[in-house]
């Protein structure tokens, strides 16, 4: 990375997009000149989230990240071990920032990561309305089995 850019880092799933992302990504561009993103592994969604999971692979999520104009840099993470294995990929980025969402799980580890690289730690927004990737899925599948249920008659 350019030393006179500022990077800005983000990391997550990006499983199923929902405004809540964009929103997301959007306002952590606007802290830097590059918006790199972390993209995680499918074995690693799949532990995280469950066996149905991820809906879209790695590669077809990292498509659809980088068709976002405000994202510069897409990163396939490997099926990650340990926080040790995240800090080795970190150090190398050098970020300025690393962007995050109040109140979403992991919040401390991207903290402490922060501090370890000498960036600086932003909340750009905090966890909006009900945008969720798995809320979004569950709500389909529970529409999906009454759509069901109706056409058998069992309503």
């Amino acid at each position: 990375m350019s030393n006179s850019k500022k990077v800005v880092l983000v990391g997550g799933c990006f499983d199923v997009i929902h405004p809540g992302h964009i929103i997301f990504l959007s306002k952590a561009k606007k802290l830097g000149d590059e918006l790199v993103v972390l993209l995680e592994s499918d074995e690693n969604i799949k532990r995280l989230k469950g066996v149905n999971r991820p809906v879209h692979n790695q590669k077809e999520r990292a498509d659809v990240l980088r068709a976002l104009k405000f994202v510069d840099k897409v990163i396939l993470l490997p099926n990650m071990q340990s926080n040790e294995d995240y800090e080795k990929i970190i150090k190398k980025i050098k970020p300025d920032f690393i962007a995050a969402t109040k109140g979403v799980l992991g919040s401390e580890h991207k903290e402490r990561i922060a501090k370890l690289v000498g960036a600086k730690m932003k909340y750009v927004t905090k966890i909006i309305g009900s945008y969720s990737s798995s809320g979004i899925l569950n709500h389909n599948k529970d529409l999906y089995v009454l759509t069901k249920v109706k056409r058998q008659g069992s309503l």
